[in-house]
């Protein structure tokens, strides 16, 4: 049981979902009824979650794993069961996930796991991440990571199910 339960569909103000819908009508989902809520706070932060999904700089499938990751160390099954299909059309594939499963130790991994723990990048995997990416794709990445454990503490803080029983 969710400790607050999503405001029903009928009930949404779309005008508070625009920045990430752009006005057009999307189906229920629980993370969206959520935020229904808080109209303007879902307006502020649906601004910023677009960017991080649809306009990052990031390849898409760093992106995803990176949002896997964050998921899998938080425990979150919101955002695990979204972004495992969302990974797998960005051309993560079953070894990918295995490797976000286990922490396996890929510049992704690692780079989540230390901005998880301690909030900052070593000097080795900043390194070899700005070798293969620009300040834009470093700043992306750092506020991808940050976003998406925040949005996770929320899911997680009010128990917020899976849309589908039968994700992941």
């Amino acid at each position: 049981m969710t400790r607050l339960p999503p405001v029903p569909y009928e009930d949404w103000d779309t005008e508070a979902l625009r920045p990430l819908t752009g006005g057009r009508t999307v189906p229920p989902s629980n993370v969206l009824g959520l935020l229904q809520h808080h109209p303007a706070l879902a307006r502020s932060f649906l601004t910023f979650s677009a960017h991080l999904l649809a306009r990052s700089s990031l390849p898409d499938k760093e992106r995803e794993l990176a949002v896997l990751r964050v998921a899998w160390r938080r425990r979150c099954r919101y955002e695990w069961a979204q972004h495992v299909p969302m990974a797998r059309r960005a051309g993560v594939t079953e070894d990918d996930l295995d490797d976000v499963r286990t922490g396996a130790g890929t510049l992704v991994n690692r780079a989540v796991d230390e901005l998880e723990t301690a909030s900052v990048l070593s000097d080795a995997t900043y390194a070899e991440l700005a070798k293969q990416w620009d300040e834009r794709q470093l700043l992306d990445f750092v506020f991808t990571v940050g976003g998406y454990g925040m949005l996770a503490a929320a899911l997680n803080t009010f128990e917020v199910e899976p849309d589908d029983a039968g994700a992941e």
